[in-house]
């Protein structure tokens, strides 16, 4: 695969990470419960990955966290703000009006081949 193509793929997968993180953090989540939950759904994240950009999505006043230390093992859980909550709604809303376009504009060139 060309560099070119690579450094693309990425930058698509960067922005639906994003997308894809943050509607999981409606309810507390930590790291790994995190992973899991993405992993369940059929998305990959390593932990390198995740977590500068909870720290990121924290900085941006999308997500706060707090320590749980009632355990044995304390935990940072992860939980969307108000304004990230807005943020994510609109994000999703402008993510499947362009999914449409695009699965629209896509279909339309399979069409034009055959």
């Amino acid at each position: 695969m060309s560099q070119l193509l690579n450094s693309l793929l990425t930058e698509q997968r960067r922005g639906n990470l994003t997308l894809a993180v943050l509607s999981q953090l409606r309810t507390p989540q930590y790291g790994y419960s995190l992973v899991k939950r993405l992993e369940d759904s059929g998305i990959t994240i390593e932990q390198s990955t995740l977590y500068p950009l909870l720290r990121r999505l924290e900085k941006k006043d999308l997500v706060t966290s707090s320590w749980d230390t009632s355990e044995s093992r304390p935990r940072k859980y992860y939980v969307l703000s108000d304004y990230g909550e807005d943020v994510f709604q609109t994000l999703k809303k402008e993510w499947k009006k362009a999914t449409n376009e695009l699965f629209r504009l896509l279909e339309e060139e399979n069409n034009e081949m055959d």
